[in-house]
């Protein structure tokens, strides 16, 4: 029995959860305190449940209240505050008007407005108090950081090493050969592209332990890019973001992007607006959902055009190694490209943090492109200078040192380490040197928590729903979720900034990495829990998108709350939308953990069946087996659920269980529809299965079902395309596979697209008519498909598959440059979904026919070593692998090896009824790896070849037929069978083999002494061959006509020939 108080949501700091199906509330969690119901847009009442409990501050500030906050600053307390348009640091408040020392062009906008004419350099309206960039302006510190006048010192010095007001000047900062080679970057970025040298872009990383100054350097890269001209976009990985798809991507563009009207991103984004759109925040998805290739190929777009219209560009991303898989994945492919564009990519990362799947961004990872720069610790030096810059120039040599001890070098503990030595007033003399191993250890870790204790219950409580919150937090949020009033939190935020752990300004930022993690894992594991749970609740309160909530919702405990699985499905369909399914799986695996209510389970399985989360079949096939189990009454889910186990099984290379699964359902089926809607699901499944003991009997089954039908909706058309194809398979007549074909294309044909179908039916349409010798048809199929996927994102498997038969096409109708072309094009498509997955295969093995057909017999023979042409051999995969790598071994001489791959190839088709020796020509490939050892079988196998393809009628494969025969047939016999191949080839669109054939009628005609016959088939043959790239024909050709005594070339009209 479901709790009636699943409905109504609550918030919680120990326990997030919401109306749990669970009747005892856990041990700790806290009581609710309900407030009256408000009308609030979600649906939801709105609650509140407070806090009763926190753990009291260890030690109490001395000036703090009953409540922590402290009540004073005094004037010398180094303390300042931003009020308006006004900057207090230290004791000094700096008004003036803003006034930038460089040309910017920002995300924003691209053409600012003069400074002082009351716009933002962006070239925005000014707001009316912009306190941070009037200091930024006025301190030097680089547009885009915040900043922080407690710490207004400590940034310049981490900058550039500029003294502050009054002080002497900057110690070195050991960082001038990272600088220097960040200089050389962007002065051959800002010079553009000179004639034989190479592009302009490039990609620099800077890599070190944390606290190293990798943001500092990312800092003054950014600041020189601006003064020369360039945009610039930043971003940077956070460590609780990291379930957050596409969260680095959209810090990187959104800022972009949102200075541009919606005809600018319309025309920026062009024809992949609505499949990047979604990942990037600016439109909701419509259709299927694009693949996760197809985004990352639009995103590549999208830079190349804003590299080209906003460059030369600049982009940095500090913290690379936090950064979510969605984005660093798409950074890492999109690294290989930086060069060739207008845009300089400058990283920064900790080694040892970086993920073991990056390789162009990773340093010493298989020779990747980019150049690392590691940020050393800094010298006794350096520190002795920071620590000297703070007190006038005077401190004991024995004090520095040990503040060098202490810190190790760090400059984030350095620094920090010398603005706190003056914040407490500790003179800088030997005497006082023993002091600073304590106070560096309160710079981080438990010294940390301890200085956060200090501040007060109201400061921690507030620190810690901001580092829960991370980028999403806002004072208002982050106010509710530590149970205080605005003024209460204004003044914890307040105490935050004067100690260093928050960033002044309006966005709630802590100063530092380092900080943020330190007090996120000071957090105790209960509250953690609680905060994400009551984190997630505000955010749907608040109408933000459920995808944002969904990483709050991921660490929470299963407690069997219906909400939270609404939302986590709700953040998975958005990410399938966005194109970020790994993301999307999360969710639901986590909603199945929950679990949902018994009439949800079914649902959520089905969810995880998803086409576009295929990359594991395996798993997919155990989800939508349970949906299947569980759909209880839901007949149609159970449906769906079937058709999709079935795929998935056919993905996992299990077609039999495909098969067997979707007879089955069949049978099952009471409604006469829904059962041939699963015979079609069935009838395809078979079609390719390699090991099918009834496939005879299956064939007369659909041969039975489609003489009823009328072609009255999709179903019915799409059966009309199975019998196409199951006819030209098994080589009946091509006129009837031809008119099965045309009726499956009546009534506005067949969609590549549709995510219920699929696209394998059309294809298995397009096939036939390309086998049957309708080429144009098949490519304008081919070409309508290709379409679709593009317009859907779809760039994984469909569009390499698309690219194959494209190919193939080609090769059959002898235009072989083309055909090698379009499959070297598919065989980068289908080796980025998998080097050696199905689609993969399909495009070696169709690149190795075209290579054999051109006599590049060595080049074939790397392609299949590379992609392991070996045993076993997968199914479902055209050309049929074992079949290629017989006439690969044929074309190498090796005939006994080629013998045995063909005759188990023919056993497979032969066993499944599969006849037409066009549609796998292992038949005469047999008879010709025969023709050496065993004549009398080569012409019994040649013979049966031109039977089979004599009942098909289809020129291209009778004249293909008969050349074979004529290749094996007794010597007296060979001129005639020749001369009948070339005719019926001569009525194909076959060019290639009628070239073959015409050579070697040329060849055999020589033989016999009829030297002006053999010219004119020897001098059309090489022509003809050469136009279709066939350098062997060509080579043999030329070698008939020197041994005819002719020229190569043909002689002019009336020219005798001897």
């Amino acid at each position: 029995m479901k709790s009636s108080s699943r409905t109504r949501p609550s918030q919680s700091v120990l326990s997030s959860r919401r109306g749990s199906r669970s009747s005892p509330r856990p041990c700790g969690s806290l009581p609710t305190t309900r407030l009256p119901s408000l009308d609030n847009g979600t649906g939801l009442p709105a609650t509140r449940r407070v806090f009763e409990w926190f753990p009291p501050p260890a030690r109490p500030h001395p000036e703090a209240g009953t409540d922590g906050v402290r009540t004073r600053s005094g004037p010398g307390g180094g303390r300042g505050v931003t009020r308006e348009n006004s900057v207090k640091v230290g004791r000094q408040t700096v008004t003036a008007t803003l006034r930038w020392p460089w040309p910017c062009r920002t995300a924003a906008a691209h053409t600012p407005a003069p400074a002082g004419r009351g716009r933002h350099p962006s070239g925005q309206p000014r707001r009316p108090h912009d306190a941070r960039e009037t200091a930024g302006a006025l301190t030097g510190v680089p547009r885009g950081e915040r900043v922080v006048p407690e710490q207004l010192d400590t940034q310049r010095a981490q900058v550039d090493g500029r003294p502050a007001p009054g002080e002497g000047p900057a110690g070195p900062l050991e960082r001038e050969a990272e600088l220097a080679a960040a200089r050389i970057a962007v002065d051959r970025l800002t010079a553009g592209v000179r004639p034989g040298a190479p592009g302009p872009g490039g990609l620099v990383a800077y890599t070190g332990t944390a606290g190293a100054g990798k943001t500092t350097v990312l800092a003054e890269v950014r600041a020189l890019a601006v003064e020369r001209g360039c945009t610039a976009l930043h971003a940077r990985g956070a460590e609780q973001e990291r379930a957050t798809a596409f969260h680095v991507v959209r810090q990187l563009l959104q800022p972009l992007l949102a200075g541009f009207s919606e005809r600018e991103r319309h025309d920026v984004l062009g024809d992949w607006y609505g499949i990047i759109g979604p990942c990037l925040g600016l439109c909701p998805r419509e259709g299927a959902p694009p693949d996760p290739q197809g985004v990352r190929d639009g995103l590549d777009w999208l830079l190349t055009q804003l590299a080209v219209r906003n460059g030369p560009l600049l982009l940095t991303v500090d913290d690379l190694h936090w950064a979510d898989p969605e984005s660093l994945c798409w950074l890492d492919s999109f690294a290989l490209r930086v060069a060739e564009l207008p845009m300089l990519l400058v990283v920064g990362y900790r080694p040892d943090e970086l993920p073991e799947t990056v390789r162009a961004l990773a340093a010493g990872r298989d020779g990747g492109p980019v150049r690392a720069h590691e940020l050393a610790p800094l010298t006794p030096a350096a520190v002795a200078n920071l620590i000297r810059r703070r007190f006038d120039g005077h401190a004991a040599d024995e004090f520095c040192h040990e503040a060098w001890l202490a810190t190790g070098g760090n400059p984030f503990r350095a620094v920090e380490l010398a603005a706190t030595l003056r914040d407490r007033g500790l003179l800088p003399t030997a005497e006082n040197a023993g002091r600073l191993r304590d106070l560096a250890d309160s710079l981080s870790g438990v010294g940390l928590v301890e200085r956060l204790d200090e501040l007060g219950s109201g400061a921690v409580r507030f620190a810690w729903a901001v580092a829960v919150l991370g980028s999403e937090a806002t004072m208002e949020l982050a106010a509710s979720m530590a149970a205080l009033s605005a003024l209460d939190a204004v003044a914890a935020r307040d105490r935050l900034v004067r100690a260093r752990l928050l960033c002044e300004g309006t966005e709630l930022e802590f100063s530092h990495p380092l900080v943020a993690n330190a007090i996120y894992r000071q957090v105790p594991g209960a509250v953690r829990v609680g905060l994400h749970g009551k984190a997630a609740f505000e955010l749907i309160t608040a109408g933000r998108s459920p995808r944002l909530a969904a990483r709050h919702l991921l660490e929470t405990h299963p407690e069997g709350d219906d909400w939270v699985v609404r939302n986590l499905r709700a953040a998975a369909e958005e990410y399938l939308r966005a194109g970020a399914p790994d993301a999307a799986r999360r969710c639901l695996e986590r909603a199945l953990r929950e679990p949902p209510a018994p009439d949800e389970q079914a649902a959520v399985c089905y969810e995880l069946g998803s086409p576009a989360l295929m990359h594991d079949p395996s798993t997919a096939a155990r989800h939508l087996r349970t949906a299947v189990e569980e759909s209880g009454e839901d007949e149609t889910l159970r449906q769906d659920a079937a058709i999709r186990l079935a795929r998935a099984l056919s993905y996992d290379d299990r077609l039999c269980d495909a098969v067997a699964v979707m007879e089955e359902e069949a049978a099952r089926a009471t409604d006469s529809r829904v059962r041939l809607r699963m015979l079609a699901e069935h009838f395809m499944m078979a079609a390719f299965a390699a090991q099918d003991g009834d496939a005879r009997a299956r064939s007369r089954r659909l041969t039975r079902i489609t003489e009823r039908l009328t072609g009255a909706d999709r179903t019915e058309r799409y059966l009309f395309g199975l019998r196409a194809w199951d006819a030209m398979v098994r080589g009946e007549p091509a006129g009837t596979a031809l008119d099965f074909a045309e009726r499956a294309l009546a009534d506005g044909g067949m969609s590549w697209t549709d995510e219920r179908w699929g696209f394998e039916i059309p294809t298995l349409v397009a096939l036939t008519f390309l086998h049957c010798d309708r080429p144009e048809t098949a490519d304008r199929l081919f070409a309508e498909g290709i379409g679709e996927f593009e317009r859907q994102g779809w760039r994984g498997v469909p569009l390499a598959l698309g690219y194959t038969f494209l190919g193939h096409i080609r090769h059959r109708t002898g235009r072989l440059v083309e055909a090698e072309d379009f499959v070297r094009a598919a065989l980068r498509l289908g080796s980025r979904v998998g080097a050696h997955s199905p689609v993969a295969l399909s495009a070696a093995g169709s690149l190795i026919r075209v290579l054999l057909a051109r006599g590049r017999i060595e080049a074939a023979t790397d392609v299949a070593k590379r992609y392991r042409f070996h045993e076993p051999f997968p199914s479902g995969v055209f050309p049929d692998i074992q079949a290629v790598r017989g006439e690969l071994l044929l074309a190498r001489g090796e005939h006994e090896e080629a013998v045995a791959d063909l005759v188990a190839t023919g056993h497979r088709f032969d066993e499944r009824g599969v006849l037409n020796p066009g549609w796998c020509p292992w038949l005469p490939q047999l008879a010709l790896a025969h023709a050496v050892g065993d004549p009398a079988a080569a012409r019994e196998r040649a013979a049966e070849a031109v039977r089979r393809a004599e009942r098909f009628a289809a020129p291209s494969v009778l004249g293909h037929a008969l050349r074979v025969a004529a290749e094996v047939a007794e010597p007296t016999d060979r001129v005639e069978l020749m001369s009948r191949a070339v005719a019926v080839l001569e009525e194909s669109p076959a060019a290639a083999e009628c070239a073959t054939a015409r050579v070697s009628l040329g060849a055999l005609l020589r033989q016999a002494g009829r030297l002006e016959e053999a010219a004119d088939q020897l001098y059309r043959g090489v022509e003809q061959a050469a136009s279709c790239g066939l350098e062997s024909v060509v080579a043999r050709a030329r070698r008939e006509l020197a041994a005819a005594g002719l020229s190569p070339r043909r002689l002019s009209p009336g020219t005798p020939v001897s």
